[in-house]
């Protein structure tokens, strides 16, 4: 197995660096660890001084977290590649857990689970079940193995094969450099599974890493403009795979876990906790924001804006 770390800003190089030494000491070892930096020539020169240990090449395709997934995937050389955030710290056993799910022929992807490491605390209002706004696992997602459609970005890997033989990462989906799209995983395990009859993608709970969440992250308006951003990110997803692939889980998350995560809000709130309100709400208006963002995405892909 190769793993894959993919980084755009020298800010977060502390975090890099342990990011990169989770990986090396796994056991057993990794094959390789590919660095990918997208487009920063001065964070590429200090990463080939600094962190030897690594494969450290610049990302040969357009700015992006999809085209530095790619130039990863294109560099590695295992027949299983996995991703590790540039912000998170993988917990020993990870990579070990990963890679037992590949034991059966037909597991295809792995997602594992990212738990968050609060820079400031977690605020009182923010909601379980969107932490995926910052990231990380969420409360919805299956809590022993089994089938996904998609795993989280954080961590992840693919059979390398399956994913060059898709086309890889699509360009215009996915974050660049702070714009909080994302969604490029989706489309990529939609359109994976897709071209292989019967292959499965795992949820692997023991495959664990921690995800730092910035003080910035857990501002109102990080969580407004990240809500906006997945609804546009979702449309793109649609036109990419077609409507019913690309909403299937989003269908049973915002009718059952969403509508349980309010209810769980407005009681906690009448045992005392006045916060489980504020969670209740969030939640409502994440939906909301979000559709809001998937329906303004419709339309301009109607009408062929960019």
């Amino acid at each position: 197995m190769s793993v894959i770390i993919c980084a755009y800003t020298d800010r977060r190089w502390p975090v890099l660096v342990d990011a990169v030494g989770s990986a090396l000491a796994q056991r057993p070892a990794p094959l390789e660890v590919v660095l990918v930096i997208d487009h920063n020539d001065t964070l590429l020169a200090r990463a080939r001084k600094e962190l030897p240990g690594a494969i450290v090449v610049a990302n040969a395709e357009r700015q992006g977290l999809s085209g530095a997934r790619n130039t990863g995937v294109a560099r590695a050389t295992g027949e299983v590649v996995a991703f590790l955030d540039d912000d998170a710290v993988a917990r020993p056993g990870w990579l070990a857990s990963l890679t037992a799910a590949y034991g059966d022929a037909g597991v295809i992807g792995t997602g594992g689970v990212a738990v968050p490491r609060w820079e400031t605390g977690k605020p009182a209002w923010f909601p379980d079940e969107f932490l995926w706004v910052v990231g990380c696992s969420y409360r919805g997602l299956p809590e022993h193995s089994a089938p996904i459609r998609n795993p989280i970005g954080a961590n992840m890997a693919f059979r390398r094969a399956a994913c060059t033989g898709a086309g890889g990462f699509s360009h215009g989906i996915g974050r660049i450099g702070k714009t909080p799209l994302g969604c490029e995983e989706t489309e990529l395990s939609i359109r994976v599974r897709a071209g292989n009859d019967g292959a499965t993608i795992l949820q692997v709970p023991g495959a664990a890493v921690d995800h730092l969440v910035t003080a910035e992250r857990v501002r109102w308006e990080y969580f407004r403009s990240r809500c906006w951003a997945e609804g546009l990110s979702k449309a793109l997803v649609t036109n990419s795979v077609g409507h019913d692939a690309a909403l299937a889980s989003e269908r049973t998350y915002a009718t059952r876990t969403l509508p349980a995560g309010v209810l769980r809000g407005v009681a906690e709130a009448l045992r005392g906790d006045l916060d489980g309100l504020r969670r209740a709400a969030a939640i409502v208006a994440g939906l909301a924001i979000t559709t809001a963002g998937f329906v303004r995405g419709t339309i301009a892909r109607r009408r062929g804006e960019a």
